[in-house]
């Protein structure tokens, strides 16, 4: 994930808005999924056998991204110089949702209920989740569009069941993929990846 970290490093915090966010982990994630699915056609190719596939590849670097956007990225760098880089990461971001946090709670109608949902919470893990969750169908998009035509992802993770309808997506047209009562927000994203403990993935 050393690429993703690298674009969102390169991220100028002074201006940053929550659009603005959006396209910077958008770009880090398409770079990263064209980086993935590079090496990953190597390893294809030397290991035709392999059951891994680059969906999920794709996809767990996607959790990876959602870890570190949402502060719960549990790897914190090999040697010094690599830790000092992630910390620094780490407090741009918490920049960046401090200026979104005071984006969305003046001059809205809905201000002060999002200042009382977002009360108490000095480092915006509640933000940060709520971000995530209504972006994560951008990135996903981004993420896979270097994707092929026909790469699946491994299980039938869609709507109802279904599989996905290639380039590791969901179907997007209207009414297709959009959950039933009960079943979650899946909608192009096939992948739950990002909600799982990282030390389980």
């Amino acid at each position: 994930l050393h690429l993703c970290d690298y674009n969102l490093e390169k991220m100028e915090k002074t201006s940053m808005t929550k659009h603005d966010l959006l396209a910077e982990v958008c770009m880090a994630a398409r770079y990263e999924g064209d980086s993935i699915k590079t090496h990953y056609t190597i390893h294809q190719e030397k290991y035709r056998d392999s059951a891994s596939q680059l969906c999920t590849e794709l996809a767990r670097s996607f959790a990876d991204i959602g870890d570190i956007v949402r502060g719960k990225d549990l790897y914190l760098g090999y040697d010094d110089k690599e830790k000092k880089r992630r910390e620094k990461l780490e407090n741009d971001l918490k920049d960046i949702f401090a200026k979104i946090y005071n984006e969305v709670t003046s001059g809205r109608t809905n201000g002060q209920t999002l200042q009382k949902r977002y009360k108490d919470d000095p480092e915006f893990f509640k933000l940060r989740e709520d971000w995530w969750y209504a972006n994560r169908q951008e990135i996903w998009k981004a993420i896979t569009c270097h994707a092929r035509r026909n790469d699946k992802y491994f299980r039938d993770a869609c709507s109802g069941g279904s599989p996905t309808e290639g380039y590791c997506r969901c179907s997007d047209k209207p009414n297709a993929g959009k959950p039933k009562a009960g079943n979650g927000d899946v909608n192009i994203v096939p992948t739950y990846f990002d909600y799982v403990p990282q030390y389980l993935r």
